[in-house]
């Protein structure tokens, strides 16, 4: 069974169980959650629990999660957007607008899934990257107002795999392999956190491999948001991938690329989000 929670420091509530308990009308799937941008109903569900003694919060521990929005229309991902990755990945000049590439539904994967690795590449990359899920349709939204588009913030891990990346100059089949877009654990909502100033880091089997700030991306959240409309019409349950750091394995040295393999555990953390667990087998 399907169910939309809700995590707060008390515990892990059930929207449809508390929403039934309180006789609370609340929506009890995600993407009507992020159509109803109002979500004072959910607010004042979630202080009436904290009141309640004698509810039963769900145990975390035996859930099982699914990608934070699991039907996208547009999985959208920003490239070269911070300076640190820039220079790793040796490319000449800073990009002047944001460069995008797309991923589909069928690379979303879940916090703490298992992702079998695919036998026809070997070259596996992680890509830490804070990740916009859109509220509201966008078209042709400014700069200043693009932020009011924006329902909240994810985890992503933009997989890659870099011999098939740059098999072309299209990045999408070294990109867009089943399960290469990890998001999650959970969507924090836009009210929460200011997206310009997160500590974001990546750690593969315990081990720091990138660690950086969202104040140092070229391309704010804002501006991404503003450029994409321009272009094409953002729906409610969209993701943006923001852009990585430095401390990708591309950019190592020949001599030091580790890639990615069975066994491997990435763990990435946003400041204020969580952590999006992958183990690779």
């Amino acid at each position: 069974m399907v169910l939309e929670i809700v995590k707060i420091d008390q515990g892990i509530i059930n929207l449809k169980e508390a929403g039934q308990h309180l006789q609370v009308d609340v929506p009890d799937n995600m993407i009507d959650i992020i159509q109803n941008s109002d979500l004072t109903n959910i607010k004042q569900l979630v202080e009436r629990i904290k009141e309640n003694s004698s509810f039963q919060y769900e145990n975390e521990e035996l859930l099982e999660y699914l990608p934070s929005v699991v039907d996208p229309e547009k999985i959208i991902c920003v490239g070269l957007n911070y300076l640190s990755h820039v220079e790793e990945a040796k490319v000449k000049e800073i990009p002047k607008t944001p460069v995008l590439f797309s991923k589909f539904n069928s690379t979303l994967t879940a916090h703490n899934e298992a992702f079998t690795l695919p036998k026809n590449a070997e070259k596996f990359d992680y890509e830490a990257k804070l990740v916009i899920v859109i509220g509201k349709e966008a078209k042709n939204v400014t700069v200043e107002e693009a932020l009011s588009y924006v329902f909240g913030y994810s985890v992503g891990n933009d997989f890659s795999a870099r011999d098939l990346q740059f098999t072309t100059s299209q990045w999408l089949l070294g990109k867009s392999l089943d399960g290469f877009a990890p998001v999650g654990p959970c969507v924090v909502t836009a009210d929460e956190l200011d997206p310009t100033n997160l500590e974001i880091q990546t750690r593969v089997n315990g081990v720091i491999r990138q660690s950086s700030n969202t104040k140092h991306m070229i391309f704010n959240c804002a501006t991404i948001v503003s450029y994409i409309s321009e272009h094409m019409t953002l729906k409610p349950g969209d993701l943006i991938f923001t852009g990585t750091p430095e401390g990708v394995i591309i950019g190592y040295p020949e001599k030091e690329q580790q890639w990615l393999k069975s066994g491997d555990v990435i763990e990435i953390t946003i400041e204020k989000i969580g952590t999006l667990k992958i183990i690779l087998q």
